[in-house]
Order: structure tokens, then C-alpha cells, then sequence
């Protein structure tokens, strides 16, 4: 088991980014959420069957992805020091 089988897509905030890779040619985009939750039929899909059914976008690709949830937070280097 794994987070993709255990999440559906209700689950995830709307403002969450999830990144799909093509597993052939590498081309990265991102699967907007706040549109697929506007959809009833879509928001109790878990999201190894979204990874299932999402194909690459890169023109004459029919290759199938990889999904990952993008964490946009702000990091900030060392704080630390010496005294």
C-alpha cells in the first residue's frame, strides 16, 4: 500500500499542485484538482486510478504518467549560528 491508494481525490486540498511525469519522454504538467472536483463522478477516485487514466499532454505522446503531489512551501536556509 501506498499514498496513492489510499487517498481519493476529495481528500487532497483544491489548492494542491499533483505533477504528472511521463514515464517515455519525460514531459512534465500539472493536473489541476480544482477542475477535477467540480466533477462528482471524479472526486471519489483514488489517485492510483488517476495516474491510471492521465496521459501525457507532449504532442504525439501516448505515454502513461507518473503523479506526485508538489509541495510549494517557503524553505529558509540555516538559522542557526555560533554564539
Amino acid at each position: 500500500m501506498n499514498w496513492k491508494t489510499d487517498i481519493q481525490l476529495r481528500d487532497i486540498d483544491p489548492d494542491q499542485r499533483l505533477e504528472a511525469t511521463c514515464k517515455q519522454c519525460n514531459h512534465t504538467h500539472y493536473v489541476d484538482v480544482t477542475n477535477l472536483l467540480r466533477q462528482p463522478e471524479m472526486q471519489f477516485i483514488y489517485m492510483d486510478e488517476l495516474e491510471n487514466m492521465t496521459v501525457c499532454r507532449a504532442r504525439h505522446c501516448p505515454g502513461k504518467v507518473r503523479l506526485a503531489l508538489v509541495h510549494d512551501r517557503d524553505t529558509e536556509g540555516f538559522v542557526g549560528g555560533m554564539a
